[in-house]
């Protein structure tokens, strides 16, 4: 897939913005996904051109961080809780159930485009474990049930 015109100059403009900063390359990749919603693959070379670094660099640093999605998300990312905290009360249960009633897996989105689901390795709201966050919206001591709500509330919004 190939970058519009649009993204492509405002990739260059983000590089331009970020490249004579030091450790330029994370705040540089947030910013493109915060302006596309994503890392494309195609901005690869763009970004290894400008930092004197090789795409298979650039493709290692993105995929090492799992923040960093390499597609379009859904209209709303549901991140579930991986740290330890969640998962000794129950995020596992709570993983399987989203993947079974959404039919996908982590780095997925529906078919209906209205959800993705992404892991994260910890919300900072460990004492109300289980945790998830729905967009920026941190909610704690999840159940089954709170997740069907937000399943329900995230596809009104869509």
């Amino acid at each position: 897939m190939a970058l519009t015109t649009e993204s492509e100059e405002k990739i260059k403009q983000l590089i331009d913005k970020f490249q004579n900063k030091p450790g330029a390359l994370l705040p540089l990749m947030h910013a493109i996904q915060d302006d596309l919603g994503f890392v494309p693959e195609e901005a690869y070379p763009l970004v290894a051109k400008a930092y004197q670094l090789s795409i298979a660099e650039i493709h290692g640093f993105v995929t090492f961080y799992h923040h960093f999605r390499r597609k379009p998300s859904g209209k709303n990312i549901l991140h579930i809780c991986r740290a330890e905290s969640c998962q000794s009360m129950g995020s596992e249960s709570i993983e399987q159930y989203c993947k079974d009633k959404l039919g996908i897996d982590y780095h997925e989105t529906t078919a209906d485009n209205t959800l993705t689901l992404e892991p994260i390795y910890c919300l900072g709201n460990c004492a109300c474990s289980p945790a998830v966050m729905i967009n920026e919206k941190v909610i704690g001591r999840v159940t089954q049930s709170k997740i069907d709500q937000i399943i329900t509330e995230s596809k009104v919004k869509a």
